[in-house]
């Protein structure tokens, strides 16, 4: 299988590698100045985490293996403070290398960890789930989880670069495949229609890791996000949309996750958190029924939710105050105005809220 490299044009910039043997490539991006390189990789994964530690020792590095919890148990101050002290205890420097293997979860802490240690070291990250290829893995946004919220506490830290080996994508569980692909359609809406026309053309395909189809809809989401990136590292607070664009359905999204105890997986939460916002926009004037009509259809043909329980609407609320791009008191989503052309909707009356809310309850 051919190999793609998509650049990512930040002031620091590396390029995500896309195929199949690209785990070769990760001698080379840990470089000749590390001497020992930590292997950030949840306990499901720890044989996967051991077989890359041998490589490494085979290659002249000394490598360690920092186990973590699974999913977003591993996301917490206390994992943190574990990991920064094992790199104390194995004399972690300023020139030693981080590695993060595993799903979104992992490649947020891994990248707050490698960010955060002897203020900044270089990370290296080996995503192996659709949902870590196309969005978590890639823009250098790292983030651990409190009490009150997601992603709370984190900085922007940009790897060294991203190794996304397809064929992690063959033993991953088929709804985790399946949440994964609702950032991909969010790079559709927001900015890539191809995408939607790939998968309305055969929505079957696009669910078999195996599938050109899927590794273009891969490939293109990744390159959506690249740009968005490349423009707004820091997701700037201003008028300018921005970075902001990336967090179509998430801030409503986000809210389920909390509500639910991080219980429900990311993808499908964001999944309804898109059906929200599209109603939201529907009711506010600004999309028309017809792209309304195609989340659905879209989300729904992929197996996606596109509802969630009703009586819950305090509790969102209250979450959803708590989300990151909330200025002080006022509720702000991304919300499409058309296809590929989103924009921020500030203050929306509590009226259209829980109508739109209204519309997605089950």
């Amino acid at each position: 299988m051919t190999i793609t490299r998509i650049p990512v044009a930040t002031a620091s910039p590396y390029d995500v590698v896309i195929g199949t043997g690209v785990l070769g490539e990760l001698t080379h991006l840990v470089g000749p100045m590390a001497q020992r390189v930590g292997i950030v990789v949840p306990t499901s994964l720890a044989v996967t985490g051991e077989e890359i530690r041998a490589d490494l020792e085979g290659e002249g590095y000394t490598a360690i293996v920092l186990e973590v919890p699974d999913g977003e148990d591993q996301k917490t101050p206390a994992v943190a403070a574990f990991a920064w002290s094992a790199l104390a205890q194995s004399g972690f420097t300023r020139t030693d290398v981080l590695v993060g293997v595993g799903g979104g979860a992992t490649t947020d802490l891994a990248g707050f960890i490698a960010a955060t240690w002897l203020r900044g070291v270089r990370i290296v990250q080996v995503p192996t789930t659709l949902l870590a290829m196309v969005d978590a893995a890639v823009g250098g946004k790292t983030g651990i989880n409190v009490e009150e919220g997601k992603n709370l506490v984190g900085v922007v830290h940009e790897p060294a670069g991203v190794l996304c080996d397809l064929s992690a994508l063959e033993t991953l569980p088929r709804n985790d495949l399946v949440a994964g692909l609702a950032e991909v359609v969010k790079c559709g809406f927001i900015a890539d229609p191809m995408i939607l026309d790939i998968i309305e053309s055969d929505p079957q395909a696009c669910t078999q890791w195996d599938s050109p189809q899927l590794r273009d809809i891969i490939e293109r989401a990744i390159a959506v996000k690249a740009a968005v990136v490349a423009d707004d590292l820091h997701e700037r607070i201003g008028a300018r949309l921005g970075r902001e664009v990336l967090n179509y359905g998430h801030t409503f999204g986000h809210a389920i996750e909390k509500v639910e105890s991080f219980r429900w997986r990311h993808g499908a939460a964001v999944s309804v958190g898109m059906m929200y916002v599209a109603e939201l926009a529907r009711l506010a004037g600004r999309l028309d029924d017809a792209q309304v009509d195609r989340h659905r259809t879209i989300l729904t043909a992929l197996g996606l939710p596109t509802t969630y329980a009703g009586g819950r609407w305090e509790a969102l609320l209250s979450a959803m105050r708590l989300d990151k791009k909330t200025r002080g008191d006022m509720l702000r989503f991304v919300i499409l105005d058309d296809l590929a052309k989103a924009s921020i909707l500030e203050g929306p009356d509590p009226s259209l809220l829980v109508a739109a809310y209204e519309e997605v309850s089950s």
